[in-house]
């Protein structure tokens, strides 16, 4: 019989486990988020995967204090849930995405911290904000284009978190040519950043200027709420999460026309 559990990685054992639909040492994602995941657990990282002893990794919860979080926000003295997601669709709607919320919210509990919080957004890439008010976490800012900090108070004193704002400014510092801003927190990047560097060469003639991301402090201060990938091109922020080749592609056509 099929037995689901949620097991707590850690720098000995997050290589016995897939995520993000990774399972291989040799693909670069999976490669460099798990050397970026043994670098965080010294600064309390979660990584905690939903386990089936019949399909292995089918989910997981990534989340890590406040002041260590990778998003472009201010929320020292909460959790900060990066990423929660099932990957299958035969283990959702069976409230396995509520469990694994349970468990950012009792090691935030265990270390007295003020709550937990969470960036959503409709679409692909981030969990939706449905799964997190259904825990009782409710919506205390907002960021464009369509962006959602959500947080769930232990105490209804406690401090409020908040984007950092200023985004135009933020985006602004990249006036010319392209740069793409990324980091390994996200699997995907690496494959999103050496495509897209390789057309923007060969077929449009430019050089992206690339900037990885290499702690918490720059990624609070990067230049879209979501943080750890964004595109800027002549100044204007055109990607704001991992994107395939091809929709790369359709935007630089799209830019070079207006």
């Amino acid at each position: 019989m099929e037995r689901i559990e949620i097991i707590d990685t850690n720098e000995d054992n997050i290589s016995n486990h897939g995520f993000c639909g990774y399972k291989d040492i040799k693909q670069e994602g999976y490669r460099r988020k798990i050397n970026w995941l043994k670098k965080r657990f010294s600064e309390g990282m979660k990584f905690k995967v939903l386990h089936s002893t019949e399909r292995g990794a089918v989910g997981a919860i990534e989340y890590i204090p406040g002041e260590y979080a990778w998003r472009a926000v201010d929320a020292e003295g909460y959790m900060v849930i990066h990423c929660l997601f099932i990957m299958l669709k035969k283990y959702k709607q069976k409230g396995y995405g509520s469990l694994l919320v349970e468990e950012s919210l009792k090691d935030a509990k265990k270390k007295k911290m003020q709550g937990a919080a969470v960036v959503t957004r409709k679409g692909t890439w981030m969990a939706g904000k449905e799964l997190f008010l259904k825990n009782g976490f409710e919506v205390v800012d907002k960021a464009p284009p369509d962006f959602e900090l959500l947080v769930r108070r232990f105490k209804k004193i406690a401090p409020t978190p908040k984007f950092k704002k200023d985004w135009e400014k933020r985006v602004s510092k990249f006036k010319k040519g392209l740069t793409i801003i990324h980091s390994d927190q996200c699997p995907y990047c690496a494959k999103s950043v050496k495509e897209i560097t390789e057309t923007a060469q060969n077929k449009y003639g430019v050089k992206p200027k690339v900037i990885e991301l290499k702690n918490a402090r720059q990624a609070q201060n990067a230049p879209s709420p979501f943080a750890i990938f964004t595109i800027i091109y002549n100044g204007k922020l055109v990607a704001d999460h991992p994107i395939s080749n091809t929709r790369f592609i359709n935007i630089m056509n799209k830019e070079l026309k207006a």
